[in-house]
């Protein structure tokens, strides 16, 4: 099964259009570090280990590295940098829609998947459908969440012309 590590703007993205169920329900595995864990979402999303989410405990080499990570990329955050060491560490995608820490990755030959590959997995696992997919963009859009509008709506329609 899929790892995939996950910033903390992912999740919040899937709460806000309402598909942290269907997410989870893919085959795949999500997981993030135990600081971005406690610091960002365990207060506002504290049932997204028993939803699946696992969450993996950063060790001292693991600090070290984002140490030295943070004097090459200024702009990620600390956290936003735990999860591409972990995503590094573990040979596995890291899951975010934050323009810095996907330079970061990219930079640092890890790969990088966003919220529309997320939504598009859930529509072509049929976890939800392209008008479940659509409702919840909206939603995402009326919450202030920061996604590329035009490029989810051009692969729900190249989805729906294949179906």
């Amino acid at each position: 099964m899929l790892l995939l590590i996950s910033d903390a703007n992912i999740l919040i993205d899937m709460e806000a259009g309402g598909l942290l169920l269907p997410i989870f329900s893919l085959d795949c595995t999500f997981a993030v570090p135990d600081i971005l864990y406690h610091e960002e979402l365990e207060a506002m999303q504290s049932d997204l280990p028993h939803l699946g989410l696992l969450i993996h405990t950063m060790d001292a080499e693991d600090i070290s590295k984002v140490l030295s990570l943070g004097k090459a990329y200024r702009v990620p955050s600390r956290n936003d940098l735990f999860a591409l060491i972990l995503a590094r560490k573990h040979g596995c995608p890291l899951l975010t829609g934050d323009r810095a820490l996907r330079k970061a990755a990219e930079t640092e030959s890890v790969e990088v998947k966003g919220s529309v590959w997320l939504l598009m997995e859930m529509v072509h696992q049929q976890r939800i459908t392209a008008q479940v997919a659509r409702a919840a963009l909206q939603k995402m859009r009326d919450q202030g969440r920061r996604l590329p509008w035009a490029e989810s709506e051009r692969q729900l329609a190249a989805y729906e012309s294949q179906s």
